[in-house]
């Protein structure tokens, strides 16, 4: 994280941040209150939010198929970018390129997911772990898996290791469910790219097995 330090007011904002999950790519994220005194105090500064970076997904992009194995995994299949870096932690696999992230959570749970458990569960956390967590809207939809509850939101990436730029993120949350097995897609870039029909792409190929 770049930081800039300089003499301020007693003054201080503590903002929480993650990107998941795992999905901007996935991972916490915070920036520490300003450390004041009575004389002066030192201000630690985020980096600023890049409006409209690049991030369009090409429109030649190939797609192969994913078959997970182990654990919860072993109940689905879908399709990602071929070529994009994979990451697997346990039973959460990501998928990344540039500015773009897939993430694949599967677990197995007793009861489906609805509009009214996401928004009361997944929102607060969410926005708790979330830099610049705003706009959530839950609602139903279907793709070729099914019925599945859409989760939309917006958020802060964590910033480049190297540039210490911070991304605005589009964030779809698909929830799928089926025999006791969940499955939890997040599809996560830059918020005015255009990856509509990618995301279409991705959303639409879950398949249980």
């Amino acid at each position: 994280m770049a930081r800039h330090t300089r003499a301020l007011p007693a003054t201080g904002l503590a903002i929480a941040v993650a990107a998941i999950t795992g999905c901007s790519g996935p991972g916490a994220h915070s920036t520490a209150p300003a450390d004041s005194s009575a004389g002066g105090g030192a201000q630690t500064h985020a980096a600023p939010t890049e409006s409209s970076p690049p991030g369009d997904i090409p429109d030649n992009q190939v797609y192969v198929a994913y078959r997970p194995t182990g654990g919860a995994f072993t109940r689905f299949t879908l399709k990602v970018p071929e070529g994009w870096a994979r990451t697997v932690r346990g039973d959460t696999t990501v998928f990344t390129d540039k500015l773009n992230t897939i993430t694949v959570t599967a677990a197995v749970t007793p009861s489906a997911p609805t509009t009214g458990t996401v928004g009361t569960t997944v929102v607060p956390e969410l926005r708790a772990s979330t830099r610049k967590f705003a706009a959530p809207k839950v609602s139903w939809t279907t793709r070729r898996a099914g019925h599945v509850v859409l989760l939309t939101y917006q958020g802060d990436s964590a910033e480049d290791p190297v540039t210490g730029k911070v991304v605005r993120d589009a964030f779809e949350r698909y929830a799928y469910y089926r025999a006791g097995h969940e499955v939890d897609l997040t599809l996560s870039g830059p918020v005015n790219a255009d990856n509509v029909d990618p995301w279409r792409i991705v959303s639409d190929s879950v398949t249980w097995r």
